[in-house]
């Protein structure tokens, strides 16, 4: 029996080692990871939460794919040990639609297997592989809600700013160069993920004592948000700023909503770069009413205006959709019907892919989004964290939803990443005793509401 797991072993080793050697590493690690995930498991899932914002710099190595297929095995596992004992697995209402709406995104693989769709199945292994990123938001989603009585939410959110580290920290060295990207691979990646912890940002300084520490922090992630130079992400920070302080307008908000807007524009337009950024949308037809788009369409091809470049590239997905309206060409088809490039517009994106059906199912999954948020806010006490948080990714979702118009917010891995964890989060039954501004309130051990 020794010699026949001694042979296994090496057939194993041979194996990793001649696909890569860092395969090798990983599953070597990957034993006594396991025995700690389930002896230490908080600490090891709020490790894993905080280690994904410093992988998009090994994607040529596939290390981001294989840690999210690592992190839905080790969940699916996880929810099987705790079946097997009998022991409770969390989750609620919006996390049993999430897995309805992923399952259903499954329909395209078949359709693509069966010849049903505008590419054959040789594609299939692209739409595979975005299947299975979608399938691993829904996993992060399973896996946070089985911290649900073992934090309390305010600690849990304070854990994932660790997230902002590495990132930031390389960001550091990037300073002086085109655009900052820290170790999102691409700017505008870079710039979502920060909107999204400037908005946490922006909710801490609203119920923390001290604030300074958080203010600081606001300044510094306004800083690099400015520092990705992503035109699309000013029109995304004042719809975030006006939704957030819409529903409580008096003088200090409306101040404060000011100061951040002008801060980012201002420090945007100082530099040669966004200044560049913004006069070119003078020779688009959002401002010149000489240049419809049919011409924006031709200067596209000499002019090197990016908004002008998408009314082309838009014209030519939507022509291509119009030969297979109804389920459009798969998962992750976008890309090679437009020559290379991404669709620059989630929603042209899902009509090209899913077809009408697929934007259907793609619109009603960002308002479901939507429903569940204002239905923790009416449910949650006015003033509470859990009211505020909720409100602030309210604005997050409406922002993105926005910048999804012209962007490829949908590929922002990252991002979804923690979205979904911060919403798993937003969904737990807060305990308002936590609440209390009192002294005393700290030193109150947290229990969950039954």
């Amino acid at each position: 029996m020794i010699g026949l797991a001694g042979v296994g072993v090496g057939v194993a080793t041979g194996f990793f080692v001649g696909i890569n050697p860092l395969y090798l590493v990983l599953a070597l690690g990957a034993i006594p990871f396991l025995f700690y995930f389930f002896s230490n498991f908080e600490q090891a899932v709020i490790g894993l939460l905080i280690l994904r914002s410093a992988l998009d710099p090994f994607s040529d190595q596939q290390l981001p794919a294989l840690f999210a297929i690592g992190l839905d095995a080790l969940t699916l596992l996880y929810v099987i040990v705790m079946l097997l004992m009998r022991q409770t697995v969390h989750t609620d209402g919006f996390w049993w639609f999430l897995t309805s709406w992923v399952a259903f995104q499954g329909l395209w693989l078949i359709l693509m297997a069966l010849g049903g769709l505008g590419l054959d199945a040789s594609y299939l292994s692209s739409s595979i592989r975005e299947w299975v990123r979608l399938f691993s938001w829904l996993m992060v989603y399973l896996l946070v809600m089985q911290l649900k009585d073992r934090f309390s939410p305010d600690k849990m959110i304070s854990w994932l700013f660790l997230a902002l580290v590495i990132p930031l920290t390389v960001g550091l060295t990037q300073i002086g160069t085109h655009r900052m990207n820290g170790t999102l691979g691409h700017s505008n990646t870079f710039a979502t993920f920060l909107l999204l912890f400037l908005g946490l940002t922006w909710w801490k300084l609203g119920h923390s004592r001290p604030r300074l520490p958080w203010v600081l922090l606001l300044g510094i992630v306004a800083f690099f948000y400015v520092g990705t130079k992503a035109l699309f992400s000013l029109i995304m920070l004042a719809v975030f700023v006006l939704v957030l302080i819409a529903p409580r307008l008096n003088l200090v908000n409306l101040i404060g909503g000011i100061l951040l807007i002008a801060l980012v524009i201002g420090l945007f337009m100082s530099t040669e770069f966004g200044q560049e950024r913004l006069a070119s949308i003078a020779n688009t037809p959002l401002l010149n009413p000489d240049i419809d788009i049919s011409r924006a369409i031709l200067l596209s091809y000499g002019d090197q205006n990016s908004f002008n470049w998408r009314l082309s590239h838009w014209h030519l997905l939507l022509k291509a959709w119009e030969q297979f309206p109804i389920f459009g060409y798969g998962l992750a088809s976008a890309q090679p019907i437009g020559n290379g490039f991404l669709a620059h517009s989630d929603y042209v994106r899902a009509l090209v892919e899913g077809g009408i059906v697929g934007l259907v199912a793609f619109l009603a999954f960002i308002v479901a989004q939507f429903v569940r948020l204002v239905l923790l806010i009416r449910s949650a006490p006015r003033g509470s964290k859990q009211r505020s948080l909720c409100l602030t990714l309210l604005a997050i979702l409406l922002s993105i939803s926005v910048g999804m118009i012209t962007e490829n917010i949908w590929s922002h891995t990252t991002l979804f990443f923690y979205w979904w964890s911060l919403f798993g989060v937003a969904g737990w039954k807060w305990n308002e005793l936590e609440l209390s501004q009192s002294p005393a309130s700290t030193k109150t051990r947290w229990q969950p509401l039954s």
